[in-house]
């Protein structure tokens, strides 16, 4: 009778009592962003602060429009940055598997299907092929159990379990490894059936404990961020000062307050350089999108900004390099007589292979869940079909023995028809095991050694095949009983994916070098990264790096470039030496056992399709499709993104220093005020929208994948950028300066006056992002280059100024006056002036700017 019969299991009071005191079996979920707490984040902006400021100030004076409009614009700020953020935040929390396992547990001595989220310590687990275990279990009882640990090891063969009863002494609790007696939560039951006891559940299991040590690691700032608000912040405080100056003179020497205070207000804004931080948040969300179009999805956006620097990219072997499933490399009959089935596609299949591959299926579940069954079935049906050599039925099941820790061998007996008494028995299994079914003497040994080393050293998985007659009634006790003969040797490989080699060669002429670290064997290791095109000259292995120390892994790491058997928390220390070296480092993975050094490297790449929540969660980038070459992909779009941040940076900066400057300067002269807050804020509302589409929506350059990586201290303001940002601001300054004073000493209204320099700032600004959409190419280069968003925005710009001109609501709003046709054709020479003149000087400027690119 079996042991199930007499099994209780937990009663529902117990086990409602343990879910209380410990926990739902999941892992914590982190802390989401409330549309509330975006709203507060948002509010403490300078920006947005000015703008609530200068309504409250038109409101005093009772000037309800441009009051509204003000108010307006804030309140058109906030809401857009709150949809942004809210629609991050639900795609993380859709990132997260909500749907939990469903577990088979005995309470109450009945069976009963629970969500795997109330599994509790103490459940009895009944566990069937295809069940994904829910947690963490020692195994009462099993038949022919086999699962499938990779998310947790790395290593893509399924390992045997067997009962707590037969198994002997062993060190601790861990996944990988045949013949122990332990279920993990997160692996897969590929073969047989098994009773288990859970053990620990939750953050106690092994798949919680690597997720609880992420807790203890520092993800990497975003540097950009903190550049850009350190710039923003220095600019703040400087403009606060003059601001503060400028309303005291105004109000000392001119008189009222109220007016200093606007004085003040629109000096602020034209000093504070707000889009910054802005336009990153833009380009970041934009370049995730775009990212995504290359099914790559980003969870932290500020890793696109590491993209284009990463050094260093490191990645697993299964399921990132190769398939994840096991198929049939060769196929070996003794000697040198092979038959590679992946490299004669289209081919037809030797006729003396055709009994090795209708024994191997026959010795295979019918319907598998075990990957190298499913191999052998899929080989089948590739180039057995129509041979009669695939046995659907009537051939019947009728007996099967399992594997056993003192013999890696099963065996199937089939009754190829009802009133047959001559049954086939095939077997496969450890080509040890099977030679000694077959009764190999020791000449035959030693050649079947041969050949299974000659296999290993290709980094294939060897199986031995073998097939028998029987005739009885009554089966034998053992395998050992049948008179076996020898069918030949299986090799089976996790392929390579496709993608891969032609990746890894643009990775290297990206200047990145790629990486392999695997917990498989090093000979597996070594086959795989010379079909990849990786560098085999050193290899690594874990029981050599614990020898190292720190400084001696550092010194490792520069030139080995496969590391194999490598556990866990040595992933983490390859990562650790490798920063040490000031490395920018990109590392993949897709199991739980990578989610440590995904979280400590630079950009964690996590697979999307076979990977696990821990690993999603700890990284900053996913791959949907599991394509190596989507890195590429990624990676040349973090460096176009990057290329035209700067763009978009320079061009800001250029832009303040002719607004900032129109805005100081009737203050230190006492010359009529021509710009208020709702002329900034109306500016604001160009210079974002062409920052944040016409920029970034510019083509990559052409080189953008054959120079170096960038120094990763290089800063995004550098100071040949500032110094060509300045030049194009001063130069658009004097020349709408001279405008400006022009009009005046002609005796133009200030209406006018106002209306002229505003138009010939806008104009001016137009020019400049001509000028700034290649640091490389010329302007004639440049205009080939096809960007809807430039198209769009040169649409639209003149139809606002035509707006502001024609309207009588919106030119009172903004105390515009008419303008002549020789008056616009002032402001579109101007704009005509500075474009020629920068495009000349850029040619001696631009030697110095792309080597800041680089």
């Amino acid at each position: 009778m079996p042991l199930t019969a007499s099994i209780h299991g937990l009663g529902a009071a117990d086990a409602e009592t343990r879910l209380k005191t410990e926990g739902y079996n999941e892992l914590p979920r982190p802390d989401r962003r409330t549309p509330l707490r975006i709203v507060l984040e948002v509010v403490r902006e300078p920006m947005l602060a000015l703008l609530l400021g200068g309504g409250a100030v038109y409101l005093a004076l009772g000037d309800l429009k441009e009051a509204v409009i003000l108010l307006v614009f804030a309140t058109m700020s906030v809401l857009i940055t709150v949809i942004q953020e809210s629609r991050t935040e639900r795609v993380l929390e859709a990132l997260r598997d909500l749907t939990s396992p469903r577990a088979l547990v005995i309470r109450d001595g009945v069976r009963k299907r629970i969500t795997g989220r109330e599994v509790v310590r103490g459940d009895i687990l009944v566990l069937a092929e295809g069940d994904r275990v829910p947690a963490d279990a020692v195994i009462i009882e099993c038949r022919d159990l086999q699962t499938d640990e990779s998310l947790l090891t790395g290593e893509s063969v399924p390992v045997r379990k067997i009962a707590r009863a037969g198994a002997g002494p062993f060190e601790r609790r861990r996944p990988g490894g045949d013949d122990l007696p332990f279920v993990f939560s997160g692996s897969l039951v590929v073969r047989g059936t098994a009773i288990a006891e859970v053990v620990a559940t939750g953050i106690r299991s092994e798949i919680g404990k690597i997720g609880q040590s992420l807790s203890t690691l520092e993800t990497e700032p975003p540097r950009l961020q903190a550049q850009t608000r350190r710039v923003v912040r220095v600019f703040a405080m400087a403009g606060a000062a003059v601001s503060i100056l400028a309303v005291v003179l105004y109000g000392t020497l001119r008189g009222g307050w109220l007016d200093a205070v606007l004085a003040g207000i629109a000096l602020g804004m034209s000093m504070l350089p707000e889009e910054f931080p802005v336009v990153l948040a833009v380009f970041m969300a934009m370049g995730a999108w775009r990212i995504s179009q290359a099914r790559v999805l980003t969870r932290r956006a500020a890793a696109i900004e590491t993209l284009g620097s990463a050094t260093v990219l490191c990645t697993d072997k299964t399921g990132t390099l190769t398939e994840n499933r096991m198929t049939i490399a060769e196929l070996r009959l003794g000697g040198d007589d092979t038959f590679r089935p992946r490299e004669t596609q289209g081919t037809t299949m030797p006729e003396r292979f055709h009994a090795l591959v209708e024994c191997a299926i026959l010795a295979s579940a019918r319907d598998p869940f075990d990957p190298m069954d499913k191999a052998f079935h899929l080989l089948g049906r590739e180039r057995l079909a129509g041979t009669g050599h695939l046995h659907d039925p009537p051939w019947k099941l009728v007996h099967a023995y399992g594997l056993r820790p003192g013999l890696l061998a099963m065996s199937q007996l089939w009754q190829p028809s009802d009133d047959s008494q001559a049954f086939v028995v095939a077997a496969k299994g450890a080509p040890e095991a099977i030679a000694g079914l077959c009764r190999f003497g020791p000449a035959e040994l030693a050649a079947l050694k041969r050949s299974v080393d000659a296999m290993a050293a290709e980094g294939l998985r060897v199986l031995g095949v073998a097939r028998a007659s029987y005739a009885g009634v009554t089966w034998p006790a053992s395998q050992h009983d049948f008179a076996f003969e020898f069918a030949g040797l299986v090799g089976l490989a996790d392929p390579l994916r496709q993608s891969v080699p032609a990746a890894v060669a643009e990775c290297r002429s990206a200047g990145i070098r790629v990486m392999m670290i695997t917990g498989d064997y090093p000979a597996t290791a070594m086959a795989i990264a010379r079909q990849a095109g990786l560098g085999t000259d050193e290899l690594v292995t874990g029981e050599q790096l614990e020898t190292l120390s720190a400084d001696q892994l550092a010194q490792r790491v520069r030139t080995a470039t496969v590391f194999a058997r490598i556990m866990p928390d040595q992933k983490l220390r390859i990562v650790d030496a490798l920063k040490a070296n000031r490395e920018i480092v990109a590392m993949t993975g897709d199991g739980v056992n990578d989610a440590p050094s995904l979280k400590a490297a630079h950009i964690g790449i996590a697979m999307g399709g076979r990977g696990t929540d821990v690993a999603r969660e700890a990284s900053a980038i996913v791959l949907l499709d599991d394509d190596f070459g989507s890195i590429v992909r990624a990676v040349r779009l973090g460096r176009r993104i990057y290329d035209n941040l700067r763009k978009a940076m320079g061009f800001i900066f250029a832009v303040h220093v002719p607004i900032a400057g129109l805005a100081l300067l009737p203050l230190l002269f006492g010359l009529p005020i021509i710009f208020g807050p709702i002329h900034i804020a109306f500016l604001e509302m160009i210079i974002d929208p062409v920052c944040s589409l016409v920029f970034e929506a510019e083509t990559e350059e052409d080189d953008v994948m054959r120079r170096p990586p960038r120094p990763p201290d290089q800063p995004l303001f550098s100071g040949s950028l500032i110094g060509w940002s300045l030049v194009q601001g001063a130069l658009a300054f004097a020349l709408v300066a001279v405008i400006y004073l022009t009009a005046l000493m002609r005796g133009m209204p200030e209406a006018e006056v106002r209306a002229l320099t505003f138009f010939s700032l806008v104009l001016v600004i137009v020019s400049l992002i001509f000028v700034n959409r290649s640091f490389s190419a010329s302007l004639v280069t440049a205009l080939r280059r096809p960007n809807a968003a430039l198209a769009w925005v040169m649409l639209v710009v003149p139809v606002m100024l035509g707006l502001t001109l024609l309207l009588p609501p919106v030119s009172s709003l903004f105390r515009f006056g008419p303008l002549h046709l020789d008056d616009l054709a002032l402001t579109l020479g101007a704009g005509i002036v500075v474009l020629v003149s920068l495009e000349a000087l850029k040619s001696v400027w631009r030697g110095r700017l792309e080597v800041a690119v680089i």
